[in-house]
């Protein structure tokens, strides 16, 4: 069976988010990418407290391809240091993961 994982990915923009959706999926680095309104994350960045309004993206895809996932992430985002954290998958509906499976490359 394969390691499935979803990476969360915050993007300070739509259009920034749908760039990176949109090429994970061209180069079938995920299988499907969800967008989620902006939000509020507040975070510590170069020795201060921080606020910013950003897009959730989640992608779901399997972990060996998580390295190439974040070199094209990293290659479109705008932030100096993009959060990309992924998180293993424990169970699922059978028909979606063998969907999930048969729509990315490796």
């Amino acid at each position: 069976m394969n390691e499935f994982i979803v990476v969360m990915i915050t993007s300070p923009d739509r259009e920034e988010a749908g760039k990176i959706a949109t090429s994970l999926l061209e180069k079938r680095q995920a299988a499907c990418v969800g967008i989620y309104p902006r939000g509020e994350s507040l975070f510590r960045w170069e020795g201060k407290i921080d606020r910013a309004e950003e897009f959730l993206l989640i992608a779901k895809t399997r972990r060996d391809l998580l390295e190439r996932l974040v070199d094209t992430v990293k290659s479109i985002h705008a932030y100096e240091v993009p959060e990309i954290i992924a998180l293993p998958v424990a169970g699922g509906s059978r028909d979606y993961l063998d969907w999930l499976a048969g729509e990315v490359s490796g």
